[in-house]
């Protein structure tokens, strides 16, 4: 079905490049003289549409915004709406992150470039005030780092000023599914994953109050940023067990169900210890399961909202799997790799209606590949100033 949705959508791309294409050279003219100028086709634009738009897929969006700078036509060309669409449906799904910044306005992220039912020209008069080519470099990770201020040599001295001055140590909670069902602890691999965040038990970190809520666990981001996580558990160890056997998420010790909003959608009130927890926290990390299968949106959402107790607090969504295809054994090799896309992840939690500053990062959890990067965001949008080394 994603094949013959994929074909459909490149006729689509095809036919409406053909038509830029004839408008500045119609079949049989060479030379064009007019608002476009005395400009002759060279080798690149004589190519037949189809074969340019299958050199534009095999482009990186850099090169694509570079080829535009060459002439008129390629600058028309690589404008067209349908083109990015186009690109957004095709490299969505292997986004590794996406923040509440950089994720995409889109009505329908899915399906074909345009319904089976719908008429180009009607698509052109109605959906083309979307600037998807600016929703592409907006969200696509390789385009935000290329695209990022580099810093200046003063900032550098800036920096090591800043790090000589001691600052408080930023404290986080974690909970969520991925931590209790997925067949690899991240808990588990992030206490003995020395070599990636160096971690300290810390005595003087315990939250205060009727009841103490342990004393988490401190970490060294790029030997420099001190931080505290406090994992939540829904249980006990044996319940947590018994659950991930039955592939279920007991969340009835974290939270109470207290009704349902006008939508319909379910509320929760955190437990008085986690409430506790909450109010102290500079941010929150949930561990999604992105396994396929897993997952329950809205009362997932929901709990995220019970514990984010300001709009200021940041959200770091780790959309989590067990291990990576390469690290897979057995009959299960083929499926383990298969994820969750980050952006699916991002609206099943319903994290674009959240106020709070947000990022979902892909991450495996026998690896840990992606953590340092979802680490140095969440730090970032604490107030730490990380330097990335």
């Amino acid at each position: 079905m994603a094949g013959k949705i994929n074909r459909h959508s490149e006729s689509v791309v095809i036919r409406s490049l053909r038509r830029l294409k004839e408008l500045y050279w119609p079949p049989g003219v060479r030379d064009v003289v007019g608002d476009h100028g005395a400009e002759e086709p060279g080798f690149l634009e004589c190519l037949p549409v189809e074969v340019q738009f299958q050199i534009m897929t095999l482009l990186s969006s850099v090169d694509i915004c570079r080829l535009g700078a060459t002439s008129r036509y390629w600058r028309a060309l690589i404008r067209d709406p349908l083109l990015w669409k186009f690109f957004l449906l095709r490299d969505m799904p292997k986004w590794p992150s996406i923040d509440h910044v950089t994720m995409p306005q889109l009505e329908a992220p899915e399906g074909p470039v345009i319904a089976d039912n719908a008429e180009q020209d009607d698509y052109e008069t109605t959906e083309s005030k979307v600037d998807y080519m600016a929703e592409y470099l907006k969200g696509c990770p390789s385009c935000r780092q290329k695209w990022l201020p580099s810093w200046p040599p003063y900032h550098v001295l800036t920096f090591f000023m800043h790090s000589l001055v001691p600052s408080s140590e930023p404290r986080y909670i974690m909970f969520g599914p991925g931590m209790e069902q997925l067949d690899v602890s991240i808990v588990t691999r992030l206490m003995r994953a020395s070599d990636i965040l160096q971690m300290s038990v810390t005595r003087n970190s315990h939250i205060n109050g009727p009841s103490v809520i342990g004393s988490g666990i401190s970490y060294m981001f790029n030997n420099q940023h001190k931080f505290n996580i406090f994992t939540l558990y829904s249980t006990n160890k044996a319940e947590r067990e018994r659950a991930k056997l039955q592939k279920q998420y007991m969340s009835g010790k974290l939270f109470t169900l207290i009704g349902s909003n006008d939508s319909g959608d379910p509320v929760f009130r955190p437990a008085p210890q986690v409430q506790q927890v909450c109010q102290v926290v500079e941010g929150v990390i949930y561990v999604a399961n992105a396994e396929p299968g897993n997952g329950e949106g809205e009362s997932e959402g929901a709990q995220i909202r019970a514990v984010l107790c300001s709009t200021s607090k940041p959200l770091l969504v780790l959309s989590c799997i067990s291990r990576e295809e390469s690290q897979a054994v057995g009959t299960t090799r083929m499926q383990s790799n298969r994820r969750t896309p980050c952006v699916d992840m991002a609206k099943r939690l319903g994290l674009p209606q959240l106020p709070n500053p947000w990022m979902v990062q892909d991450t495996v959890a026998e690896s840990l590949s992606g953590l340092l990067d979802g680490i140095s965001w969440l730090l970032r949008s604490s107030g730490v100033k990380v330097f990335d080394s």
